[in-house]
């Protein structure tokens, strides 16, 4: 199909422009179906590539956050910055830690604490006292309790969840104590019933090695190419 018969995405000559730009952070994103008159009612989770998870939460996209919380400083996490953001919140960096030291007992396993900000009710999850780092069996547990929690109360609907990969105070980390994929990240979330929104961490943008899809779970043909199929 020649340029001139197919949709255009910019006006005047910006397509054959736009295809030269040479930047650090390119996303190529997937369709991972061809839109159908009878539509697929599977939920699924919708990845925002290249989009601004914050910038989003102030338009009022979104009634709920899923992010991580710990007890000891929340000043580099998504949940401090929301706060000072928001203009009807009552939350700071110092309430938000106090709030989440409350619920660390020892020995305790992985909580979810709800931290309403008028706008925006945060569900975060409180990893448990006695680790460093969040696992993904924690993340499991997690999300079992997020998705009853949005099943039973509509009002938390739209929900969007940070991805909790590249983050600093609440480092994830699956079995073998690395930071686990994307894609494993997304299996814990649907297979709990979460279907909401998943922000990818923007570091990511640039680390995307091919193309990306838009929605999980993925297509079929993701796990024929593994399997040395085309």
């Amino acid at each position: 199909m020649e340029m001139t018969d197919r949709p255009r995405v910019y006006d005047g000559e910006g397509d054959r422009l736009v295809q030269d730009v040479g930047q650090a952070d390119r996303i190529v994103t997937l369709p991972d179906t061809r839109p159908s008159k009878v539509p697929d009612r599977a939920p699924k989770i919708r990845l925002q590539w290249g989009q601004h998870l914050l910038e989003d939460l102030l338009a009022g996209r979104y009634r709920s956050l899923v992010c991580g919380v710990n007890a000891q400083d929340n000043s580099g996490g998504i949940i401090t910055q929301l706060a000072q953001l928001l203009p009807t919140s009552q939350w700071d960096q110092h309430t938000i830690t106090q709030h989440a030291a409350r619920f660390a007992t020892p020995g305790g396993g992985v909580k979810v604490l709800k931290i309403d900000m008028d706008a925006v009710e945060v569900l975060a999850i409180l990893r448990p006292t006695a680790q460093e780092q969040l696992t993904l069996d924690d993340l499991a547990a997690a999300f079992n309790v997020i998705a009853e929690m949005i099943r039973r109360d509509s009002d938390r609907l739209p929900s969007a969840s940070v991805s909790f990969l590249g983050a600093r105070s609440n480092r994830l980390t699956d079995s073998r104590g690395r930071e686990p994929s994307l894609e494993s990240v997304l299996r814990v979330m649907h297979e709990a019933g979460y279907s909401g929104d998943v922000y990818p961490a923007p570091a990511m943008w640039a680390a995307a090695p091919t193309a990306v899809y838009a929605r999980y779970p993925f297509p079929q043909s993701v796990d024929e190419m593994r399997n040395g199929g085309f």
